[in-house]
């Protein structure tokens, strides 16, 4: 949780930054590449948590053999994929931002830092995926640490190239990418010291196919499903953009409040996935229930703090962002409306990994699809234009999360009673 709030943090340094010292405009142009950055870089984060289930239902199993070659083709695998990322990234920054109806005025800014953005790819990638396989064996401590780091790097390059070298939007693409590498070779120099199974030899990178299967049977699904949040996203960030600049700036900053109460409720969901998977793979199936339970409890207790905390202190939040009044009306206005609901997204969270954990990542995908995306998109096509208002965008939100975490947990209720079933059938 340490560790997501600190990338948040960092991640909204160069909103603060740029909004601060360079202008709403700018704040605006990077504020807006959030949702395409996200389209490009979801499909990869789940097969990342692919690698994180694999790893961890290995280690539980006692599979040192396949352990091993799961290590190695998940590093090879996430450069491979950072260098694709990157390349396509870079040439339909421009193309893309045009789709999405970015404002005559921020679209160049946006894409410039797009195209810096996207040439940090493989180093990204790189620290994911080296940070899943920590994880899966329980080593959260040194993920953190290394963005502890690279973070305090991240915002001092940011205000020496903002302020002193007045680079503006490159400036904050640039020390981005430059933090992400240097978390990269911190996770591999961790991976190449380590003294069990997950160790990594440079030298024997390569990609073994059944594990690479493995890890995309599991992450593919959940890739694909964050792939079509940030799709249907893509189309309510156009819909917010057709409002204007002012209301971009505001949409941008309200972001990273709800960004922190994701990362938040994210990280327990993550744990209720490498746990319910090292017990799955242990065969202890009377603990996942519980491990489902106590994170369900835990999702809304986090939450529902930060929640009450960000909304009575909403305005001294926004206003690291922005003194602009207006697009702080607009930044106020989104909070209310996602920020007071925001638990209910984490609890569908962990019904969704805790499907992935035990094996059914394609059912949870589905499930989450339709509940979300569809919902938000038959939202915006077919009720907004009834009552085209800002609010109105952003009340799809909550009204999707709950009706996803309902069918997800009656899927996840069902799955655990047929697993007790054939456990009792099997003794």
């Amino acid at each position: 949780m340490a560790t997501g709030i600190l990338q948040i943090i960092y991640s909204a340094a160069d909103l603060i930054v740029v909004g601060r010292f360079s202008g709403s405009t700018s704040l605006a142009a990077v504020g807006s590449t959030v949702s395409l950055v996200n389209l490009f870089m979801n499909l990869f984060m789940g097969l990342s948590a692919g690698t994180n289930v694999a790893v961890a239902t290995l280690l539980g199993a006692q599979d040192k053999h396949s352990i091993s070659k799961t290590v190695h083709t998940a590093i090879l695998f996430s450069f491979l994929c950072g260098i694709i990322v990157a390349i396509t990234g870079f040439f339909v920054s421009l193309p893309l931002l045009h789709l999405m109806k970015s404002p005559d005025d921020v679209i160049n800014l946006s894409a410039l830092y797009l195209k810096i953005f996207f040439l940090g790819t493989p180093g990204n990638l790189v620290f994911n995926f080296g940070a899943a396989i920590l994880r899966a064996q329980g080593d959260t401590k040194r993920p953190f640490l290394i963005l502890s780091t690279t973070g305090l790097i991240n915002v001092i390059l940011n205000l020496i190239l903002v302020i002193f070298f007045k680079m503006d939007v490159a400036g904050v693409a640039i020390a981005t990418i430059v933090s992400q590498y240097i978390s990269a070779i911190c996770i591999l120099v961790i991976l190449c010291n380590l003294k069990n199974d997950c160790r990594l030899k440079l030298s024997e990178l390569h990609i073994h196919l059944p594990q690479l299967a493995k890890i995309i049977s599991i992450g593919l699904p959940a890739g694909l499903q964050s792939t079509m949040f940030s799709i249907s996203n893509v189309l309510i960030q156009s819909t917010v953009n057709s409002f204007g600049s002012i209301a971009m700036a505001g949409y941008s900053a309200s972001l990273n409040i709800d960004g922190v109460l994701w990362v938040s409720a994210n990280s327990i969901s993550q744990t209720c996935m490498t746990f319910s998977s090292q017990n799955y793979g242990a065969k202890k199936i009377d603990n996942i229930k519980k491990v489902y339970n106590l994170c369900l409890a835990y999702t809304s207790i986090f939450t529902l703090f930060l929640s009450a905390i960000a909304l009575i202190f909403k305005q001294q939040i926004l206003s690291l962002f922005t003194k602009d009044t207006l697009v702080m009306e607009r930044a106020v206005e989104r909070t209310w409306w996602l920020v007071s609901l925001y638990f209910i997204c984490g609890t569908m969270d962990v019904a969704g990994n805790q499907l992935r954990a035990i094996g059914k990542s394609f059912t949870a995908m589905i499930l989450t699809l339709i509940g979300t995306c569809v919902l938000r998109v038959f939202w915006i096509l077919v009720i907004f234009p009834f009552h085209p208002t800002l609010p109105n965008v952003y009340i799809s939100y909550p009204l999707s999360w709950i009706a996803t975490f309902i069918v997800l947990h009656i899927c996840v209720c069902i799955t655990h009673k047929k697993i007790f079933q054939n456990k009792k059938s099997a003794l």
